[in-house]
């Protein structure tokens, strides 16, 4: 692989991540209806067996090779420093914590809603998980196809993650509602994808691991600070304003990113001869 296809790998890797992250609960749903619990986990221990081989199978002499970065204890600091110094990748962060935090727990509002508005079972559950994996999938096929992730993307897919979350939460029926969680799933994977894209081509070779580690840690740790928040607004004022709060969080995310390419890109917007015109400075995020 060469340069050119750098931007691509990268895409297919965050959506290979990604995806996993909201197919497999899907997956495991399904089984879980048909063969129990403890099979599930037996079958996901016996699934890492897939993952060793696959790597049995890297051609090692092929790798790009790079001159390993002297490690020093100041290493994690002089990544946040970097990070802090990067109007960009500081956007992307915060828009991350957002939407990360509070709007993928997907797990507890479609449960809330499967269970406590459209009183359905274990099985009703996991095909609504199965039927977000449908726009995850394709989030993630259309991110892995653009030749850049650029910033304007990720301010245009928070903004839809939030929109798809004002569509369920008033959705009067189960399916109506499967199908808004289609483009909840769909939009997460693009904004997902595009930001893990962003980051890693838009950052300095020597720099990168420890930006990506800040990077997964936002991305991963989030989720669990806003599940307890997620789930007592479910509890006390419904599954539906638990919804709300995943919409808060793109519109929050979506306002980053606006203000990000308002006061960096300084995009501008005014009306020529009756239409909208858009103008901004030239994307730089991506190298």
């Amino acid at each position: 692989m060469g340069e050119e296809d750098l931007s691509n790998a990268v895409a297919l890797n965050s959506a290979s991540f990604n995806a996993a992250r909201l197919i497999g609960p899907a997956i495991a749903g399904a089984l879980i209806t048909l063969i129990g619990t403890g099979w599930v986990f037996l079958l996901n221990a016996a699934s890492f067996a897939a993952v060793l081989y696959s790597m049995s199978l890297l051609r090692t002499s092929e790798l790009h090779l790079r001159e390993r970065t002297a490690m020093k204890r100041s290493a994690l600091a002089d990544g946040f420093r970097y990070v802090w110094a990067r109007p960009d990748l500081k956007a992307i962060l915060f828009m991350l914590f957002l939407i990360g935090t509070f709007g993928l727990n997907f797990s507890i509002y479609i449960s809330t809603m499967a269970v406590g508005v459209f009183h359905a079972g274990a099985h009703e559950f996991g095909l609504l998980t199965s039927i977000m994996a449908i726009g995850s999938v394709a989030g993630a096929l259309l991110s892995a196809k653009r030749l850049q992730p650029r910033m304007t993307l990720l301010f245009t897919a928070a903004a839809l993650f939030g929109v798809g979350f004002v569509f369920a939460a008033i959705m009067p029926n189960y399916w109506m509602f499967g199908l808004a969680l289609i483009v909840i799933g769909a939009y997460a994977q693009t904004f997902t994808t595009t930001a893990n894209g962003v980051m890693q081509l838009s950052t300095d070779p020597d720099m990168r691991g420890r930006v990506m580690a800040i990077f997964l840690a936002v991305a991963l740790g989030g989720a669990p600070m806003g599940a307890p928040i997620v789930g007592y607004v479910a509890d006390t004022f419904g599954p539906r304003w638990a919804l709300a709060v995943g919409a808060a969080a793109g519109f929050g995310a979506a306002l980053i990113g606006l203000r990000y390419l308002i006061v960096h890109r300084h995009l501008r917007m005014r009306f020529e001869a009756g239409r909208l015109s858009v103008s901004m400075d030239k994307d730089v995020t991506s190298k």
